[in-house]
């Protein structure tokens, strides 16, 4: 593992934010214009919901194509992430009709599952241990960044334009990513030998206790999450009333909140310790979750409250990362592969309930994210692991 940062990095982090920037678009833009995609496709916001339940669950085929990148480089997994994202943007932008919604936002998402492990365990291989956390958090700028940047030009692109421009923007600057991974990203040798066997590297992940406890607290932790974020949207809409450019200004807020849980993330993560991090980020998210009831119910007050929510998220999410690139460094994308489905299992959930728990009120989902991130932290504490024995 190198101790500097090569100007090969450099540039390949540069490819690594501008693809995932692109990338998460697809599936943030769906939040805040959960009902404006609704409208546009004729439906009920509860299919809407749906796409992005089903799209969660079928993302989790990612772990299959991952030990490609444990087995074949992590160059080549990243272009078949950014192949399958494609293939989904194009066919809403060719042929729009709700089908090809349901298929862009399906394989969007999975592309995103099947692209982001490749380039996090690249920077496994490529960075030390006790520095990952700056490293990691800074590629996960392109959450917050798509939020500030992207998803209020997606407002305006809904604004003048069907429903299904946003999918010829994304699916332009999709093969800009995918043409930037392709040109600055050295191709890097595999960092297993053996033939490829992708049961094998799952099962050996499986096997692993702290690898299991991990994705059963990442699941949880998002579930709850997952349950006040598909909604807020749609409340922000009924309680105060805001159309699409106000929605458009509420991404940017939530956007902004996210780099500095982002950065505070990066700060932390690697001077206190990843667990205490972690830890500090679930009491923060789950403490600030139940003050909707004080501040929601004004319009600045609503806002605060997002601010604060997505904020301590971002920054209990983003601590995970580099202690989960350590629990299994031999198979490294594998493992950030099957956390990352169990991320994506968990907003499925918190998809298919969170409208349901909005029947009787925004503050039911806020209760039930502070309960799930009570049992994250007790699933976080069942987490062991060896950075210096484990490579």
């Amino acid at each position: 593992m190198g101790s500097t940062l090569r100007p090969s990095l450099l540039a390949s982090l540069g490819a690594f934010t501008y693809s995932r920037l692109v990338v998460n678009t697809v599936q943030r833009m769906i939040y805040p214009f959960l009902a404006i995609f609704a409208g546009g496709l004729n439906v009920p916001v509860g299919v809407i919901s749906l796409a992005l339940a089903v799209s969660m669950t079928t993302s989790a085929m990612g772990p299959f194509l991952a030990p490609i990148a444990d087995r074949r480089g992590r160059k080549t997994g990243m272009l078949i992430g950014m192949g399958i994202f494609m293939i989904g943007m194009l066919s809403a932008s060719i042929f729009p009709s709700l089908f090809t919604f349901f298929l862009a936002i399906i394989l969007g998402t999975l592309g995103n599952n099947v692209l982001l492990p490749p380039m996090q365990a690249y920077l496994g291989d490529h960075t030390p241990y006790e520095k990952r956390g700056f490293y990691l958090a800074f590629i996960e700028l392109s959450w917050a960044l798509s939020f500030v940047l992207l998803v209020p030009l997606i407002g305006l692109i809904l604004e003048r334009a069907y429903w299904h421009g946003p999918f010829i923007f994304l699916s332009i600057a999709g093969a800009v990513a995918m043409l930037l991974i392709w040109r600055l990203v050295p191709a890097d040798p595999p960092r297993q030998v053996e033939s490829l066997s992708i049961l094998k590297d799952i099962k050996k992940v499986f096997a692993s206790k702290p690898a299991v406890f991990a994705m059963l607290m990442g699941l949880t932790f998002i579930v709850g999450n997952e349950m006040v974020n598909v909604m807020f949207g749609v409340w922000m809409q009924e309680t105060h009333n805001l159309q699409i450019a106000a929605l458009g200004l509420a991404s940017v807020v939530i956007g902004f909140s996210e780099l500095g849980g982002n950065g505070i993330a990066a700060f932390l993560a690697d001077r206190i310790g990843k667990e205490r991090a972690i830890v500090a980020g679930f009491i923060a998210n789950g403490l600030g979750v139940i003050t909707l009831p004080l501040l929601g119910t004004s319009q600045v007050g609503a806002f605060i409250w997002l601010v604060i929510f997505f904020m301590t998220f971002e920054v209990a999410l983003i601590s995970t990362l580099p202690l989960m690139t350590e629990i299994i460094p031999q198979a490294r994308a594998t493992m950030m592969a099957l956390f990352i489905a169990s991320l994506s299992l968990g907003r499925a959930i918190g998809d298919v309930f969170g409208p349901l728990l909005y029947t009787g009120g925004m503050w039911i989902n806020a209760l039930a994210c502070f309960a799930f991130n009570l049992a994250a932290i007790w699933l976080l504490t069942r987490i062991k692991i060896n950075p210096e024995k484990s490579g």
